[in-house]
């Protein structure tokens, strides 16, 4: 690791952490906000100008509704961030929701579909942003929440893995015979959302199944790290990606996944307390910063093989983003300095690195050397969901340390 002593005691203050997410919102809103067709813009340049005027896509609806959820949250004054929730949530069962088959299309142009996929990964983030739009005050996504649970109860859940498949075509009539983790571990933070904010043990229930299937079972097949790609049996396919340019399916292990879930299994322990889910989030986020933390350069590579080497050097801000929020919640549930100390090391970089303090929000994605690809801010639907809900992670573990 980087030796890095300087402490960032901005990270370290919730004041401060409250204001650096409204100065998210504030970089988006209200120019985020497509009042001709609806719903959100979700492509920026660095400066903030709008980068496409048409495509919709379900990711970035949904994290729009979310991150505007926060803020209402955050503040019961900020009027506008409600505004902005019912706006996306409107866009949302008006176009996004296929009223014949039901469910929800993946993409949009305008208000035509364009991609009529329906995803397990795009049901989890609209099932995170009613539970997250619910608790923000806004009773009708109540709603929502139950039509999404009993969809995928009928169409995507398999109860012989308790897991849920990955994709399927727009009537469900088709599955993919492709696997992933990752549709899943948005799923347990969905149903985690959808608990604390109906207090229904359904979801609990479903967030804790998803949790022990995949970083025990799943983990067990293919070393103790998490590995995203199976094939319809649930068996590790090694090879998936290797021909692929996709950024969110390559051969390799991806660092910020175990991350993340080390911080999901903490998020679920506070709300069902298992001695097992501290010591696999400790061995997830202990076992990965081993490997994949740039000593050079600073920040996590993006993705190591499976001998623990570097592949993509790249740092993307959502891995730092799950890293932050991992590390102060491992720092409050171990009590153990070591997690704090890493959490000032991340919050440094970020602060060096990742944030805009001329325009806000963070940058999406740096070389190795931590420098810009080009002046595009967000791409879609890459819109700055990490950095928001890390952040308001963080802020509750300061306020129980």
């Amino acid at each position: 690791m980087v030796n890095n002593s300087a402490c960032s005691s901005d990270f370290e203050n919730p004041e401060w952490l409250k204001k650096h997410i409204f100065q998210i919102l504030d970089f988006y809103y209200p120019k985020c906000m497509d009042y001709e067709n609806g719903g959100y813009f979700s492509c920026f340049l660095e400066d903030g100008t709008i980068g496409d005027l048409e495509i919709k896509h379900l990711l970035g609806t949904a994290k729009f509704i979310y991150i505007f959820s926060i803020g209402a949250l955050l503040d019961n004054d900020a009027s506008w961030c409600i505004e902005a929730v019912e706006h996306g949530l409107k866009f949302l069962q008006e176009f996004h929701l296929d009223k014949k088959n039901g469910g929800y299309y993946w993409t949009l142009k305008g208000q035509q579909v364009l991609d009529s996929t329906k995803s397990t990964t795009g049901h989890a983030l609209v099932l995170l942003a009613a539970s997250k739009a619910y608790e923000a005050g806004v009773n009708y996504a109540k709603d929502i929440i139950e039509y999404v649970y009993e969809l995928l109860e009928k169409y995507f859940w398999e109860p012989q893995h308790e897991l849920y498949v990955s994709d399927t075509n727009s009537d469900f009539s088709i599955i993919s015979p492709y696997r992933s983790q990752k549709a899943n571990m948005h799923m347990c933070e969905a149903m985690i959302a959808a608990y604390e904010a109906t207090s229904d043990k359904k979801f609990l229930k479903k967030c804790y199944e998803l949790s022990k299937s995949v970083t025990v079972k799943l983990a067990s097949k293919s070393g103790g790290m998490i590995w995203d790609h199976y094939d319809e049996n649930w068996q590790v396919d090694w090879d998936y990606g290797k021909e692929s340019t996709d950024d969110i399916r390559t051969e390799a292990f991806i660092p910020g996944y175990s991350i993340q879930w080390s911080r999901l299994l903490l998020m679920l322990k506070r709300n069902f307390p298992q001695e097992w889910m501290s010591q696999k989030a400790e061995y997830l986020y202990n076992t990965t910063m081993s490997k994949a933390v740039d000593n050079e350069y600073g920040g996590i590579f993006y993705s190591i093989s499976k001998k623990g080497l570097p592949i993509d050097t790249d740092k993307y801000f959502w891995v730092v983003a799950e890293t932050l929020g991992a590390s102060a919640l491992l720092a409050s549930d171990s009590k153990e300095a070591y997690y704090w100390n890493v959490y000032t090391y991340i919050s440094t970089y970020c602060e060096t690195f990742f944030i805009d303090k001329e325009h806000g929000g963070w940058y999406e994605k740096l070389n190795r050397t931590n420098e810009k690809y080009n002046d595009l801010k967000a791409l879609i639907p890459k819109v700055n969901y990490h950095p928001v809900s890390n952040c308001y992670e963080v802020i509750k573990a300061l306020m129980d340390y």
